[in-house]
């Protein structure tokens, strides 16, 4: 990057970490002092994880982002890059398809959602109930700070 004249920190550039191999969120501390954010690619975090093959007809009923083991490594990798003050963001269907994982997200406190456009209004709503329901159960932290534990969305 520096050669092609890219520095990080320069007029602005950020320079994110796809969090996709358990070794980007086990090792998050270390993964933050040279990126300045995590973007947690669901789809190949699930495929990574559970070593099942995303396109496989054949194991389809196992590829689930739900997995204990998925959600649990995003529990752990949140507060982690909270801690060294990097945002998290998620980009995958799973929130479009599950507004269940979505509040599973917001429960864990995550910085932002990428989803396609056709399925922004959905998720929006669906992010919105869960902060709403957090809430009024009392148990969302205020605007600006992150919860550090949350439990996995119900199985699908």
């Amino acid at each position: 990057m520096a050669a092609e004249g890219l520095r990080r920190g320069e007029n602005g550039l950020k320079v994110y970490v796809m969090a996709e191999i358990p070794a980007n969120i086990l090792l998050a501390q270390d993964f933050a002092e040279r990126f300045d954010g995590f973007s947690i690619g669901s789809n190949d975090l699930t495929q990574l994880t559970l070593g099942v093959d995303r396109d496989s007809e054949s194991l389809a009923d196992v590829f689930d982002e739900n997995d204990a083991a998925v959600t649990g490594l995003i529990r752990i990798l949140v507060p982690r890059a909270h801690a060294a003050r990097r945002p998290v963001s998620l980009c995958g269907q799973r929130p479009t398809d599950d507004p269940a994982f979505a509040a599973f997200l917001v429960r864990v406190g995550i910085d932002s959602i990428s989803v396609v456009p056709d399925s922004f209004a959905a998720v929006k709503q669906h992010v919105a109930a869960a902060e709403d329901h957090d809430d009024a159960e009392g148990r969302m932290a205020p605007a600006g700070n992150h919860a550090t534990h949350a439990d996995a969305p119900p199985a699908a």
